[in-house]
């Protein structure tokens, strides 16, 4: 019986165990339902021929056709005219990746431009240059003129992500195929003119870089080649591609190159001058723009953070967009996704179709117009920066042109003055489109401190709603003002994404109220000079035998920005908990904006919040009582109350929107602590859009999680206080016994590490360290047992007698040894008072303690090793010299077989007492310098300590040597220990 429960036991431990790992592999490999559409196309992919003195069987170029038709390739190649686009794959990534944003290209070409929705755009703003910049005399094209070419470099598939080396090799190679398309786009310019085929145009004198991934960071490193010609490259367009630093920096070399390809860029942007300060030339990369787009928090392995274009690229060249608040996108994506997405590749094709001027057929010049077409075509017309509380964003930025007014074919009926409505509450609400005009006294109900206007609807700018300010009541009864005192302000709404509508319950029925789409607001220096704003709403169309149309909706509120605060838990509050749950009543007539505010990024500290709707000024009904009568109200509500919207503002990923929020957890990307990182760059902002009319029951969970931590860890004196302590003792136990130094083992191992690879110099370390943990484990089982019988037999001793005339002799070797205590037994080690079972237990443990550190760095040239290996054959290369040298130092570390306690030694010097060096201090902040390299996800720089430290132990074990040849004794570097 009891065998069978033990096998029941051992069982169902390891059907638990299965389970539990099944289970957090689905969730690591499950897709995330992120509403992206797919895209579809019909690709077909024309090799070019490689540029002159490149090898072909590595790399390849090939020409992108979209179409199921077949094809002749040559003469397709003759018919080159449009605008060169390369693609550039990222790590692992295929040349054929390219084929959803080049078909959504030939498509978006075919088909014109967008329709043009009457909101309010996206304008420069003043860092931007958006003050010198005319916007009134700059309009997107209405037509495409001309196609885009799209290329693609075929990379073989290689990890660039994983070595420095294949990332300079793929920028080289990038570099030679730029040259070789404006060579291409030459030759066939120059056949079909020798054909006497009809040429229009110019000839293209840059290609339009789009990278993704790694690729992108190979399209700046190839714009900074002193190969690469003048003007080669004017524009990139990056997806997903880290900037500041590699996601995790697995070897020395890649960390490197970042850091050089990003000083390269940071002096391209600085006006050349001479010693003496004598001006010699203009920025050399003042007309490269460049855009970086994220995918937002579902992207996990490049974080937005590293994607920012901060210190490296001016802001009068170059931003950085979130998926997320990107125009007509509003979603985030994986780091795949963001190649096929349809919403995304449609928008991105589109915007890089209005890059091209219609009397050149090139993409214009001029920096100021790229960036600004880019900015209305990506762009939401939310501000960047959540401050226009205190003051209108829309006044920061100083538009230079009166907002458009409707278009002239949009007519309503005019039905006299007394379907005019006067609202005398500071709360105005539209619930069907019943063709009034609404009027507000700006003056009267904008005292009190509301001297702010916010207008919620999900009625459609000019055919649904019309925004006008008057300096005072009109008395004419036309159907629109067209006095030049009456400014139109309509095109101020902006689009936000309205979420999925409702759908109706059966023929007949009333709907819910669909989310809003619009957000409209003004500041006091926008209606300074007017007396009354107007909302005039359009009758609602009848269609005769169709169900009525969805329920309208709009809100409009005068209001004060610092109402509706909430306030949320300090971090200092923070540090002594690890969760805070927040439950509030939000009643009726609150604000119509509620302002949350957090003292950190919410992709550090994610935030749970619950919005339940609890009335409606709807009571509950005698004849229904109970959830019968909870059920009914809330189904009142659903159609009186539209559904909440949150707009968050993040310092590092930008803006992201969140309609339909009833129940939702709000994250807007996880932030790795760069070295950069200052304590007011992690915040977030959060604007809640409610229903004033609806009562609501708020709980908001804030959860300190592991990433939380490891923010808490790193700017946190009372937390770090714990991480200083533990972080000393697990570096005490590491760097706790002593190695010994052989000449055979060190020099095989610097040989592969300098010659081969360093990851095959560090493993014949760890195979050493292994057959030593092997041998010192051995060794105290041994000295173990044999303390065992030592201990035995001298017990039988003592009960046999004290009369001393019996000598113990040990059974174990069978030699006869005067009895001592065994604690006072000498050893190996340099401490007589330990045993050698506790000397070879203590060296045990200092061997697993090196074997465990020299697999984590052999672990991190891993991938770089495979890399390696695949391109055995095909041009393989020696390491670089920074990774095989610090690899040197990281092997010597671990061939000095000495304890960080005697890494010592005295210094004597004439007239200057002796001063003993001790390398104990230099453990200690190594351990902290590589803590903090790895919440920086730059765990190589952990080799810089490690070889330090291996060439102060080498450089000390012959000191130390040389000292003792002399006959020189150290006495500060034992220890004594006396019984009595």
């Amino acid at each position: 019986m009891q065998g069978f429960q033990a096998k029941f036991r051992v069982a169902t431990l390891v059907v638990v165990a299965v389970w539990i790992g099944l289970a957090a592999l689905y969730g690591l490999l499950k897709p995330i339902s992120n509403g992206c559409v797919m895209t579809y196309m019909y690709p077909t992919y024309i090799p070019v021929s490689s540029p002159e003195g490149v090898s072909s069987a590595k790399y390849g170029l090939y020409l992108y056709h979209e179409g199921w038709k077949k094809i002749d390739f040559k003469e397709h190649l003759k018919k080159l005219s449009g605008v060169p686009v390369l693609f550039i794959p990222g790590n692992g990534g295929s040349y054929k990746q390219v084929r959803s944003v080049a078909a959504e290209s030939d498509r978006a070409f075919q088909g014109g431009p967008l329709e043009r929705a009457f909101y309010q755009e996206a304008s420069l703003t003043p860092e931007e240059g958006g003050l010198d910049f005319d916007e009134a005399g700059f309009q997107l094209p209405n037509r495409y003129t001309c196609r885009l070419d799209w290329f693609a470099v075929d990379l073989e598939g290689e990890h660039s992500a994983m070595d420095g080396g294949i990332l300079e090799e793929h920028t080289e190679y990038v570099v030679n195929a730029i040259h070789r398309i404006l060579d291409q786009y030459k030759a066939s310019f120059d056949v079909r003119a020798k054909e006497g085929a009809a040429t229009s145009g110019s000839l293209p004198k840059s290609v339009i870089l789009v990278g993704h991934s790694m690729g992108g960071f190979v399209a700046r490193a190839a714009i900074v080649h002193p190969r690469l010609r003048k003007s080669a490259v004017e524009t990139v367009l990056t997806l997903s591609s880290p900037h500041q630093s590699p996601p995790v920096a697995l070897q020395p070399s890649l960390g490197h190159y970042f850091a050089h390809v990003n000083q390269q860029w940071r002096k391209g942007y600085e006006v050349e001058t001479t010693r003496t300060g004598r001006y010699v030339s203009g920025p050399v990369l003042s007309n490269v723009v460049i855009i970086s787009i994220s995918g937002g928090y579902h992207d996990y392995q490049v974080r937005t953070k590293l994607e920012s274009l901060d210190g490296i690229v001016p802001p009068t060249n170059g931003f950085m967009i979130s998926s997320t608040g990107m125009r007509n996108v509003w979603l985030s994506m994986e780091h795949q996704a963001i190649l096929w997405c349809n919403q995304l590749v449609v928008q991105v094709s589109h915007t890089l179709l209005s890059l091209i001027d219609s009397r050149t057929g090139q993409p214009f010049p001029d920096t100021q117009k790229r960036l600004a077409i880019f900015t209305r075509m990506l762009r939401s017309g939310l501000p960047k920066r959540f401050d226009w509380m205190m003051q209108s964003h829309l006044t920061s930025q100083k538009p230079k042109h009166v907002p458009a007014a409707c278009p002239s074919n949009v007519h309503w009926s005019d039905d006299g003055l007394e379907r005019d409505l006067y609202i005398e509450t500071t709360t105005v609400t539209v619930l069907a489109m019943d063709g009034r005009r609404r009027w507000l006294d700006i003056q009267k109900l904008g005292s009190n401190g509301k001297s702010h206007f916010i207008f919620v609807t999900n009625l459609a700018p000019c055919s649904g709603v019309r925004l006008h300010l008057w300096p005072e009541k009109g008395m004419s009864t036309s159907n629109l003002p067209l006095s030049s005192r009456i400014l139109e302000v309509t095109s101020k709404m902006v689009p936000i994404p309205s979420g999925p509508a409702p759908t109706q319950i059966e023929p007949g029925s009333q709907t819910e109220q669909p989310p809003p789409s619009a957000v409209f607001w003004l500041g006091p220096e926008d209606m300074r000079g007017f007396r009354f704003l107007t909302i005039s709403v359009a009758p609602r169309p009848t269609v005769s035998g169709r169900p009525p149309p969805a329920a309208s909706m709009a809100v409009g509120q005068f209001y004060n920005p610092e109402e509706g605060k909430i306030e949320l838990p300090s971090l200092l509050m923070l540090q002594s908990i690890y969760s805070h749950k927040q439950d509030m009543l939000v009643k009726e007539d609150h604000p119509l904006a509620l302002n949350l505010s957090f003292a950190i990024s919410l992709g550090l500290l994610p935030v749970t919040l619950s919005l339940k709707t609890v009335g409606c000024g709807v009571k509950n009904s005698g004849l229904q009582d109970g959830e019968a009568g909870n059920e009914e109200n809330g189904r009142l509500c659903k159609l009186r109350c539209f559904p909440p919207v949150a707009l968050v503002w993040d310092d590092t990923s930008g803006l992201h929107i969140f309609p339909n929020l009833y129940s939702e957890t709000i994250v807007v990307d996880s932030s790795s602590a760069l070295w950069s990182s200052t304590w007011n760059s992690e915040k977030t902002a959060v604007l809640l859009l409610v229903d004033p009319h609806c009562s609501y029951k708020t709980s908001i969970d804030v959860s300190v999680t592991a990433a939380a931590s490891r923010f808490l860890l790193l700017y946190s004196p009372q937390v770090a206080g714990v991480g200083r302590k533990s972080l000393l003792h697990i570096y005490s136990l590491v760097y706790k016994a002593v190695l010994q130094f052989f000449l055979v083992k060190a020099l095989v191992a610097i040989t592969l590490a300098c010659l081969v690879h360093p990851a095959l110099g560090l493993f014949v370390l760890l195979l050493s360290h292994a057959l030593c943990c092997h041998s010192m484990l051995c060794s105290f089982l041994t000295a173990s047992f044999r303390s065992h019988v030592q201990r035995k037999e001298l017990v039988d001793y003592k009960n046999k007698g004290n009369d001393g005339s019996q000598q113990f002799t040990s059974k174990f070797d069978g030699r006869s040894d005067q009895i001592l205590p065994l604690e006072e037994k000498s050893s190996n080690s340099l401490d007589s008072s330990k045993s050698f079972g506790d000397t070879q237990l203590e060296m045990f443990h200092h061997r697993h303690g090196m074997l465990i550190l020299h697999l984590v760095a052999a672990l991190m040239f891993v991938p770089s090793l495979v890399a390696w290996l695949q391109r055995i054959g095909i041009g393989e290369s020696f390491p670089w010299i920074l990774d095989s040298a610090l690899c040197t130092g990281v092997i010597l570390h671990g061939i000095c077989n000495s304890k960080p306690e005697f890494n010592s030694f005295s210094l004597s010097f004439p007239g200057v007492p002796s001063r003993k060096m001790r390398l104990d201090f230099v453990y200690l902040v190594a351990g902290y310098y590589s803590y903090l390299s790895g919440l920086a996800l730059a765990p190589d720089r952990v080799f810089y300590p490690m070889a330090t430290i291996g060439l102060l132990s080498f450089a000390l074990r012959i000191v130390q040597r040389r000292n003792r040849d002399k006959g020189e004794v150290n006495l500060g570097s034992r220890k004594h220990s006396h019984r009595h």
